[in-house]
């Protein structure tokens, strides 16, 4: 049996609070890629963070170039680059060179938030304004230096013209839903942390939907946080580590994944609580019944064609077992 719609992991490379460093968390996220590689899932994206002691894939190309290299037919991507960041040209160049080498495998998606704090954001953009009402005409931009040479034109991507490196928005409120559909683009919505505005922002990306040359109907890609085991009380368990990590981003503390806890009371508050329930308001949590129940739910209710699944559990081997198990339900 075929998965009900395509499979694909948002990794965050994260951190350990035992993790000597860096390169630990860069190893386990191949691993994963590999893994579920083999489980016959679509795509494998990493995220563009900075400043977070929790999270290394701020050198988010060079760190696809090395999923890429160490994988064989997975697609292989950004989920997203920060473009507010970066002069268009340079991501056309990084994204270029990444499709010559990974040729058919590599997606570029685009958000137009900072990926970090103010005073990170100013030291990363230096002379650029990264405003984000500017996010339209860099997405155009990007795609201009990765189409095919125009006459006349005076500056090439090189590699990354006529790559047709294909581009994803990405967004968490209304903004990018519109865009996407105004440009004939997937789109894709964090709803694996702000799951607030999807059904509004999925049904405003559809009804204004235009065809273009790279698409021809709307497809809509949800995120979605995963926490499957082998019983509902396992996985409840396990998502004390997700848990943990929510509560210090809340707190502004460090994010490194913490061990499960037998129990978040005395941990958090109750407004920190439903604050974290919220976040978390589109997971599937469960054994194989109950994960398998909610997913058909979200699907039935959303029509999504894509479905993009964090997993932060504290073990790798778990990390892994929840994906084999998600895989299972469905082979």
């Amino acid at each position: 049996m075929a998965f009900p719609a395509a499979f694909s992991v948002l990794d965050l490379a994260s951190v350990k609070d035992t993790d000597q460093g860096p390169a630990e968390a860069m190893h386990r996220s191949l691993a994963l890629a590999q893994h579920v590689e083999q489980l016959g899932f679509t795509r494998f994206w990493v995220a563009e963070h900075h400043n977070m002691d929790a999270i290394v894939s701020s050198a988010t190309a060079v760190l696809i170039s090395y999923l890429a290299g160490g994988t064989q037919r997975i697609r292989v991507g950004a989920g997203g680059i920060m473009l507010p960041n970066h002069a268009p040209l340079v991501i056309a160049e990084q994204f270029g060179t990444l499709e010559a080498l990974y040729p058919g495998r590599i997606d570029l998606g685009l958000g137009r938030a900072p990926g970090t704090d103010p005073l990170t954001a100013s030291a990363l953009r230096r002379s650029r304004t990264g405003d984000v009402d500017e996010f339209p005409e860099e997405v155009a931009e990007l795609q201009y230096f990765l189409g095919p040479k125009q006459p006349n034109q005076k500056i090439i991507a090189m590699p990354g013209v006529n790559s047709q490196v294909p581009l994803w928005l990405l967004g968490s409120s209304l903004f990018s839903a519109q865009l996407a559909a105004s440009m004939g683009l997937p789109y894709a919505f964090a709803s694996h942390f702000a799951p607030r505005f999807m059904q509004q922002a999925i049904t405003l990306y559809r009804q204004q939907f235009q065809p273009s040359a790279v698409l021809d109907k709307p497809y809509v890609m949800l995120g979605v946080p995963l926490i499957a085991a082998e019983t509902d009380a396992q996985a409840d368990f396990l998502a004390t580590t997700t848990y943990q990590r929510i509560l210090a981003l809340l707190r502004g503390q460090s994010m490194q994944l913490k061990p499960p806890v037998a129990s978040m009371e005395g941990l958090w508050l109750p407004h920190e609580q439903a604050t974290v329930g919220d976040f978390l308001g589109m997971a599937v949590k469960g054994g194989p019944d109950t994960l398998k129940f909610r997913l058909q739910q979200l699907i039935d209710n959303t029509q999504a064609d894509e479905l993009i699944f964090t997993c932060d559990l504290y073990e790798h081997q778990d990390r892994l077992n929840a994906f084999s198990i998600l895989s299972s339900l469905y082979t």
